[in-house]
């Protein structure tokens, strides 16, 4: 349960990323957030009913 203020959003909000890091592991490449919710550098996510969110990167910018 979030105890920050003001509280985390759930891991089902749209917004779930904004979420504070509870436990950080960038040598594997992954983050715990206070909602649960598992973050991967490649910005794909692991919810906690075992939903996958796949890697969301802006695509680059086209050059002219």
């Amino acid at each position: 349960m979030c105890t920050h203020t003001p509280k985390c959003p759930s891991a089902a909000s749209s917004d779930r990323e904004a979420a504070q890091v509870v436990a950080a592991h960038p040598e594997q490449g992954w983050s715990l957030l206070c909602n649960t919710v598992l973050v991967f550098d490649d910005t794909g996510e692991l919810l906690p009913d075992g939903q996958i969110i796949a890697p969301h990167r802006p695509l680059a910018a086209a050059t002219a």
